[in-house]
């Protein structure tokens, strides 16, 4: 008894259902994707197929990742908003190329094929939210057609049941979008109030610098970081073992030439040449009494004392112990510690419209919750290197209340004119971009 052969109907009925049930089996939106482009192929026997969503393409047949600026991609997007905007977009249908335009008609000759099926993706509300391109060189029969229709319910079944929520693209009516865009123009015209941070540390107000008298070594510091010290305090002593012996020897030098004038001024009375050397002898005396009190005062510099009441400001003692300094060069300050004011670097790419008596907010490192009023009171107009190596702005701010602890760094806030939301937000980009086109 012979095998029944299958019927040609039968067969495709077949596949038609596996087709049905592989879409159906897919486990998320990117799987099911995959399967669209894919897996009818083998039935309709079509070179490539694309699924847009939301007017984005999402698959491509053969292909695993797909590339937005593909030249495919975007003459498919070009032509399914084309279809869209004729009203065929919603209707399974194979596609007359006549209706669409020229550049998308040579497109499709040399990126697609000639005969391309549209097939639409619906909601339950039978509102477009996607489609697929499915392109091959034979004509499409009336029969594919009818199946094609009937897999496109059954992959937006699929689709609606992993991705329920269509996308805003296209929830969205374009009345809304236009009410939407209008609002956000007039909010980014509303006035704000400009501001820009800058790092900061409270300083000595009015406080007296103490400099090195003298070029020389620092033998050791007398007093600690921050420490009170009294007027005529000792804050520090300088390697005086040189300036020493300097002044003994000066010292020594004048007494020579005092006695070589009392000797002279004694022959004087009856040697006419003594008497002609008692004026250089008593120049001589002069010069080294001002030698002598010259490495006197040096020698009484290398003790360096305080001129007022306050704390002594500085970093770190271990600093500048053993170190050789210069005359004139900053060691510490002697300041009241009730009197400080904010000292704020501003970066040259973050400069505003600052007018003096301009709102301060500081907020230290050491407390960052709590806010402290202050007043702009100088703005340097010349930029100069900070200690970061930054190109900045100084600029000089009085505490409203009363002021932070001498030495504390923290976040100051400055706040200028009201301007636009827009240039608010787009100051720097619109900076960045006229400097790098040179307007």
């Amino acid at each position: 008894m012979s095998a029944r052969v299958p019927d040609p109907t039968e067969r495709v009925f077949a596949q038609l259902l596996a087709l049905q049930s592989q879409t159906r089996a897919a486990v998320d939106i990117n799987s099911l994707a995959y399967s669209l482009v894919n897996d009818a192929q083998a039935l309709f026997g079509y070179r490539h197929a694309a699924l847009l969503i939301a007017g984005r393409t999402q698959a491509v047949t053969g292909i695993s990742q797909v590339e937005p600026h593909a030249p495919f991609v975007a003459f498919v997007e070009r032509a399914a908003l084309e279809l869209q905007e004729l009203g065929m977009a919603t209707q399974a249908q194979q596609v007359d190329t006549a209706a669409l335009s020229e550049q998308t008609r040579a497109d499709c000759q040399s990126l697609s094929a000639s005969a391309v099926f549209w097939l639409p993706l619906l909601d339950r509300q039978q509102v477009l939210f996607g489609g697929l391109w499915i392109a091959r060189e034979q004509p499409w029969s009336h029969a594919e057609q009818a199946i094609l229709a009937q897999l496109g319910d059954c992959y937006s079944h699929a689709w609606l049941a992993l991705q329920p929520r269509t996308p805003w693209r296209l929830r969205w009516p374009r009345r809304k979008i236009l009410l939407l865009a209008l609002a956000a123009a007039l909010l980014l015209a509303v006035p704000v109030r400009q501001s820009v941070l800058a790092p900061a540390e409270v300083v000595p107000l009015n406080g007296r610098v103490v400099t090195a008298p003298l070029d020389g070594v620092i033998a050791e510091f007398l007093v600690k970081p921050n420490q009170p010290v009294k007027r005529g305090e000792l804050l520090l002593r300088f390697d005086a073992t040189s300036l020493r012996a300097q002044a003994d020897v000066a010292a020594r030098s004048l007494d020579v030439a005092e006695a070589e004038l009392k000797s002279n001024a004694q022959r004087a009375f009856s040697d006419t040449d003594a008497k002609a050397r008692l004026d250089l002898l008593a120049a001589r005396v002069e010069q080294k009494r001002a030698e002598r009190d010259y490495a006197q005062a040096l020698l009484a510099r290398s003790e360096v004392r305080s001129e007022r009441d306050g704390i002594a400001v500085f970093a770190d003692a271990e600093r500048w112990s053993g170190k050789p300094v210069q005359t004139g060069q900053r060691l510490m300050d002697i300041a009241d510690p009730g009197q400080a004011e904010l000292r704020i670097e501003l970066a040259v790419a973050d400069a505003i419209d600052l007018t003096q008596g301009a709102e301060v907010a500081l907020f230290l490192d050491s407390d960052p919750l709590n806010r402290h009023a202050a007043r702009l009171q100088r703005l340097a107009y010349e930029a100069q290197t900070s200690a970061a190596g930054q190109l900045a702005y100084r600029l000089d701010a009085g505490f409203v209340a009363t002021a932070p602890r001498i030495g504390l760094r923290g976040t100051a806030k400055l706040f200028g004119q009201r301007v636009p939301l827009v240039l608010y937000l787009l100051r720097r980009p619109l900076a960045a971009l006229r400097q790098g086109l040179g307007l």
